[in-house]
């Protein structure tokens, strides 16, 4: 051990950024992990994992660049390291005990007593590393294995006896198959036999599970496949019965090339939901490439979290933090304001660059069948949904309390002191609670239902802002020194 008699310095890598965390718009993200990474990677197959932070999500379910083949990694990346936003519920339905395959590789160069294995999902405990013809080496013994930051492995090898002439490695090993799961995968389903739920289906277990309330259901690189965008649509509603929410859904940018396209292509999706919000197309952030979704996800919980975690900002005209807009194979799209103003026209949220790619669109996929203001407008549409679940979060402590004047009163007086401040902070224009007896004849008390009744609005965005500028020669006559 060396003697230290000096004043030193030392470099670390920089850390993340602190996450700000918010609720309203928990994300809730259906795809594919690298869980070959993970700590337990059976465990987290087909059940909601929260992660909080980059490194939490790493170490729970794995990470890797190849945002193709772990759709989950995209929302990981967007959220904690381009947004800094948590938590995040994660849904993994690639599971190692199914979807693997045989890896094998003959010949893996050694270079400066290192060889590296770029193929991701390669399990490390199923490693089989020979020198020469038949020479066995014994890991922790003879080398090291560790993954590397986009997912590959780095053998390092240490000097002994078998490796001292190791020029290159045959290695072996189990090794996760992506290209085995499919959309029935994600939209999963309820085994009647064994109890379990998987896919889409697991969506339930998010509030039983982890006391939290889902705020955006995505799949992203699966929610332009039309079963999987239906059901997810369809999952925004009655989650445990009672819980609302909104799921972001890409559309195909591999066939819908042109914007002009995209009317049709919302047909053929067949999603005009109310609680849907369309996407298209891709974003690019240096290297790496994003379906909307995990992106506009990310973003809307961030600014989220920067009003108060009341989701009454619409996250359009807001920074995305990439660089491109581009389709599935790359090509670059570049819209103008008109040009987006018809795919708006269409309830389809896009992307224009403005000092800085925004996001661009207020409408749901349900506009323009309906112009209703809590279905059309993204932000309305999601505070709706933001403020029923309060109410039941609220007050679900009062259910089968007596049926008496204080209860009512209770949550009158309580609930109405609430709306008051909303608006106060002018997160809404206004609301109050009220109890009708006419809404309340005393069959259905005797029956143990209370209705209330309240009227609540939220703000509608300023999409179209006009001044109506006129020429006035007289001001030009005054400054002439005229009459």
């Amino acid at each position: 051990m060396g003697y230290d008699h000096r004043i030193d310095t030392k470099e670390i890598p920089t850390q993340l950024m602190a996450p700000v965390n918010g609720t309203a718009g928990l994300q809730v993200v259906v795809g594919t992990a690298p869980v070959n990474q993970a700590e337990d990677p059976q465990a987290v197959v087909n059940t909601p994992v929260a992660a909080y932070s980059f490194s939490e999500a790493v170490r729970l379910l794995g990470y890797s660049d190849d945002f193709k083949n772990y759709t989950l990694c995209q929302s990981m990346d967007a959220s904690f390291r381009v947004f800094a936003v948590a938590p995040v519920v994660f849904i993994n339905v690639l599971d190692p005990e199914k979807h693997k395959k045989t890896y094998s590789n003959q010949d893996v160069k050694v270079e400066a007593r290192k060889a590296k294995i770029a193929e991701t999902g390669i399990f490390l405990n199923t490693l089989k590393v020979i020198v020469g013809e038949s020479t066995e080496l014994e890991r922790d013994k003879d080398y090291l294995a560790e993954f590397t930051n986009a997912g590959g492995v780095e053998i390092t090898l240490f000097t002994t006896e078998k490796t001292e002439e190791a020029n290159s490695l045959k290695v072996e090993a189990e090794q996760l198959d992506p290209s085995m799961v499919n959309a029935e995968d994600i939209i999963g389903g309820y085994d009647a036999a064994t109890g379990k739920e998987s896919g889409l289906e697991v969506i339930r277990q998010v509030y039983p599970k982890l006391g939290l309330i889902p705020g955006l259901l995505l799949a992203p690189g699966w929610s332009k496949d039309t079963a999987v965008a239906g059901v997810l649509a369809v999952k925004t509603e009655s989650i445990n019965g009672v819980y609302t929410c909104e799921a972001a859904i890409d559309l195909d940018t591999e066939n819908v090339r042109v914007y002009t396209a995209l009317k049709a292509a919302k047909e053929e999706l067949a999603v005009t939901h109310a609680h849907a919000i369309l996407l298209w197309p891709k974003l690019k952030l240096g290297e790496k490439t994003y379906d909307y979704s995990a992106v506009w996800a990310a973003m809307t919980a961030y600014t989220d979290a920067q009003n108060n975690d009341v989701p009454k900002k619409s996250p359009s005209n807001e920074l995305l933090h990439t660089s491109a807009a581009v389709l599935a194979d790359g090509t670059e799209v570049l819209l103008d304001s008109a040009q987006a103003e018809l795919v708006n026209s269409y309830g389809i949220v896009t992307a224009i660059n403005d000092n800085g790619w925004k996001a661009w669109g207020n409408n749901t996929a349900a506009y323009p069948a309906t112009t209703d203001p809590k279905d059309r407008w993204i932000a309305c549409r999601r505070m709706m949904s933001w403020y029923r679940n309060h109410f039941i979060l609220t007050f679900k402590e009062k259910v089968d309390d007596p049926a008496e004047p204080r209860l009512i009163e209770s949550v009158i007086d309580s609930e109405n002191l609430y709306l008051n401040s909303l608006t106060q902070t002018g997160d809404i224009a206004g609301g109050n609670i009220e109890f009708n007896e006419e809404e309340n004849p005393t069959s259905s008390i005797l029956n143990g239902k209370i209705v209330f009744h309240t009227r609540i609005a939220f703000w509608v965005p300023a999409e179209y802002i006009l001044n109506e500028i006129e020429f006035d020669p007289t001001i030009l006559q005054s400054a002439l020194g005229g009459a």
